[in-house]
C-alpha cells in the first residue's frame, strides 16, 4: 500500500528487561514515495543522474525499515557507495569520503525522527558562504546561490541564536535541488534542502531559509510527538522566522510578509468553509490518511496566531523569547504534545496562571486548539502600514467603479516595490477575477512589460490574472512561461486555472510540447487535472509533436467535471 505494512520482530523469551540487544533487518528499495531519481534531463546541467529523498511526513518507511513516527527519535549511520564523480551528502552531522572504495560514511550523532533522515546524490560542488555554512548545488547554479546567500546565512544564524539560544546542530548547510523537487524547501538538520527555483525570488528565498532555520529549534530539537500537532512544529517556525526577519530587516517588512500569509489563510478559509475540520489545531487523524494531507495554513498562520497570542499575553516578546530558550532547553532532542508547551509557558510565568489566561472568555486555550475556523485572534499589523497602505490604495483604484482612476493607477511604478507588495496586489486582483474586460486591458498596458522582467513568484500571478479573465493578448507569455518551467509550484496552479475556464486544449497542446522535461510524477498529476472531464489522457509520445501539433484552439466545448478538491490555484501560496 501507500503507507507500507508493519515488520513485528519476536524478541527471545530469555532477553532481560533493559538488556541491549541488536536487530539486523536485510531490505532493498527501489521505487518509493521518498524517493526521486532523476535523468540528466531533469537537471539543469544535464549532465549527470540525481537522487534525493523526501521523508516528511511519513514517506521514509519506503527509504529504509524505521519506527515512522515524530514519537520515536534516534542517531543513525549509513554507509553510501556511488560512481565516481557523484557527491552524496545526508542530513548528518559527521561525514567521510574514502576515494579508492567511492564509499561515503555519515553520522547523525543526534536523536532525530525518521522523517528527517534525508539523502541526496548527484553533480554537486559546494562554496562556503560563512563560518560553519556552506553551498551546495550544480556547477552551473552555484555563483547564483553564492550570490544571493553569501554572510546572509551567519547573520541568520546569529539573530536565532540571541533568541533561543546555541545553535546545537553544528554546521547549517544548504543544497539547491533540480525543479522536481516536490516542495519549496525542507529542513533537514544539518542540510536544508531548497528548490532551485526559488533562486530568483530574493525575498521569497529570505523568508524560505530563516523559515528552516528557525526548524533547527522548533520542529527538529523540540518535535511534534503526533502528526495530529503539527502546528508545533511550524507554527511556533513561523513565529520564530518572523523573530528573526524583524531583528534583521526590520518590524515593517515582517508585517508586509504576515499579511501576505494572512490573505492566502482567509482565501483558504474561504474555500474550505470556516466549519471544516482541518481548520484545527488539533486535527484528528483517521487511520489510512497521510499525515501530509494534513499541512495547510492553519499549520503554519493559525499556529503562529496562537503563538503570538501567547507572546501578547507576556506583555514583551523578550519575555517570551525567554521562556522558547528554556523551553528548547528542557525538551530539546525529545518530542512533546500540546500539553507540554502550555504547561510549561503556565509554569514560566506564574503571574499569568493565577490570572488564568487559559480561561479567558472566547480566547480559552482548548478552543485555540479544537476550534475549526479562523485564528480566535489576529496580530497588530500597523507596523507594516508604509509597505501596506500602497497596495491598499492602488487594488482600490483598479477595482472602485467607474474606472477614472486609470492615470493615478498607471504612475505607479511596480519596480520599485517590494515582491511581497506586488504579490499582495496581484493576489487581491486574483481574488476579484474575472475582472471587467476594460480592467484587465488597462492592468495589462501598464504593467504587463514591467511584470515581464520580475521573477516568477510574481509573474505566475500576473499570468494567472490573465487565464482567469481569459486575456488572448497575453496567452503567449503563459505558453512561454511553461515551456520555461520545471518545478510544481510554477506549473500545476497554471494548468488548474487553464482547464477550469475554456483553455483546455490550450493547455493540452503546451503539455504535450513540454511533458519530457517533467518529473514523471508531475507528469501525472498534470495529466489529472488535464482528464477532468474528458476520457483519461494517452501516454502521447512527442518527439514528433513540433510539426503535428494542432493550431490553438480558444474554445474548449468539452463539459467541465466538478471537482471537489481545493486546488493550487485558488490558494496562491508557494510555501
Amino acid at each position: 500500500t501507500d503507507y507500507g505494512s508493519s515488520l513485528t520482530v519476536s524478541l527471545p523469551a530469555a532477553l532481560q528487561p533493559h538488556q541491549p540487544f541488536q536487530i539486523i533487518v536485510r531490505y532493498t528499495t527501489a521505487d518509493g514515495p521518498a524517493i526521486w531519481w532523476l535523468d540528466p534531463e531533469l537537471t539543469y546541467g544535464n549532465a549527470k543522474p540525481f537522487v534525493f529523498t523526501q521523508g516528511h511526513s511519513v514517506c521514509n518507511r519506503s527509504f529504509f525499515p524505521c519506527f515512522d513516527t515524530p514519537a520515536v527519535k534516534c542517531t543513525y549511520s549509513a554507509t553510501v557507495k556511488a560512481p565516481a564523480g557523484i557527491q552524496v551528502l545526508m542530513s548528518a552531522t559527521q561525514s567521510t569520503y574514502l576515494e579508492e572504495e567511492g564509499v561515503y560514511q555519515f553520522y547523525m550523532e543526534y536523536p532525530v525522527p525518521a522523517y528527517l533522515v534525508a539523502l541526496v546524490a548527484g553533480d554537486l560542488i559546494h562554496a562556503d558562504i560563512g563560518p560553519r555554512s556552506r553551498v551546495w548545488a550544480e556547477p552551473c547554479l552555484l555563483p547564483t546561490a553564492i550570490s544571493k546567500l553569501s554572510g546572509m546565512v551567519e547573520r541568520w544564524l546569529a539573530a536565532a541564536e540571541s533568541l533561543y539560544g546555541p545553535y546545537i546542530w553544528g554546521r547549517y548547510d544548504i543544497v539547491f535541488l533540480p525543479p522536481s523537487f516536490p516542495i519549496v524547501a525542507m529542513e533537514n538538520p544539518c542540510l536544508t534542502f531548497i528548490i532551485s527555483s526559488i533562486l530568483e525570488s530574493d525575498e521569497f528565498l529570505i523568508i524560505d531559509v530563516i523559515h528552516e532555520v528557525a526548524h533547527s529549534w522548533f520542529g527538529n530539537a523540540v518535535t511534534n510527538a503526533t502528526w495530529e500537532e503539527m502546528w508545533l512544529s511550524e507554527g511556533l517556525a513561523t513565529y520564530a522566522q518572523r523573530r528573526i526577519t524583524t531583528e534583521t530587516y526590520g518590524a515593517a517588512f515582517t508585517c508586509l510578509e504576515t499579511a501576505f500569509r494572512l490573505d492566502a489563510l482567509h482565501r483558504q478559509m474561504k474555500l474550505l468553509g470556516e466549519d471544516n475540520p482541518v481548520s484545527k489545531l488539533q486535527v484528528k487523524l483517521e487511520p489510512g490518511v497521510n499525515p501530509s494531507n494534513l499541512m495547510n495554513l492553519f499549520t503554519y498562520e493559525k499556529g503562529y496566531c496562537f503563538v503570538y497570542y501567547l507572546s501578547q499575553l507576556c506583555g514583551d516578546p523578550r519575555h517570551f523569547d525567554s521562556f522558547l530558550r528554556a523551553y528548547i532547553e528542557k525538551y530539546k532532542f525529545t518530542s512533546v504534545v500540546a500539553q507540554d508547551l502550555l504547561d510549561s509557558f503556565l509554569n514560566f510565568f506564574p503571574e499569568l496562571k493565577e490570572q488564568c489566561v487559559e480561561s479567558k472568555a472566547g480566547l480559552e486555550f482548548e478552543r485555540w486548539l479544537n476550534a475549526t475556523g479562523p485564528p480566535l485572534a489576529e496580530p497588530d499589523l500597523s507596523q507594516g502600514s508604509s509597505l501596506t497602505r500602497p497596495v491598499e490604495t492602488l487594488f482600490k483604484l483598479w477595482t472602485t467603479e467607474p474606472l477614472d482612476s486609470v492615470a493615478a493607477a498607471s504612475s505607479v511604478d511596480l519596480t520599485k516595490w517590494r515582491t511581497f507588495q506586488t504579490v499582495l496586489f496581484l493576489d487581491r486582483l486574483l481574488d476579484g477575477s474575472p475582472l471587467p474586460h476594460e480592467v484587465i486591458k488597462k492592468l495589462s498596458e501598464c504593467y504587463s512589460s514591467q511584470l515581464d522582467s520580475m521573477n516568477a513568484e510574481i509573474r505566475i500571478r500576473w499570468l494567472q490574472i490573465v487565464v482567469r479573465n481569459d486575456y488572448y493578448p497575453d496567452l503567449y507569455k503563459v505558453r512561454r512561461f511553461l515551456e520555461n518551467q520545471m518545478s510544481r509550484m510554477y506549473t500545476i496552479p497554471l494548468y488548474e486555472d487553464l482547464c477550469t475556464g475554456t483553455l483546455k486544449s490550450f493547455a493540452l497542446e503546451i503539455f504535450y510540447q513540454t511533458q519530457n522535461q517533467l518529473h514523471p510524477n508531475l507528469r501525472k498529476t498534470i495529466q489529472q487535472i488535464l482528464s477532468q472531464g474528458l476520457n483519461p489522457l494517452p501516454a502521447i509520445d512527442t518527439t514528433a509533436v513540433a510539426t503535428d501539433t494542432p493550431a490553438m484552439v480558444l474554445e474548449d466545448k468539452v463539459s467541465e467535471a466538478t471537482n471537489g478538491a481545493i486546488s493550487l490555484r485558488d490558494v496562491n501560496v508557494s510555501a
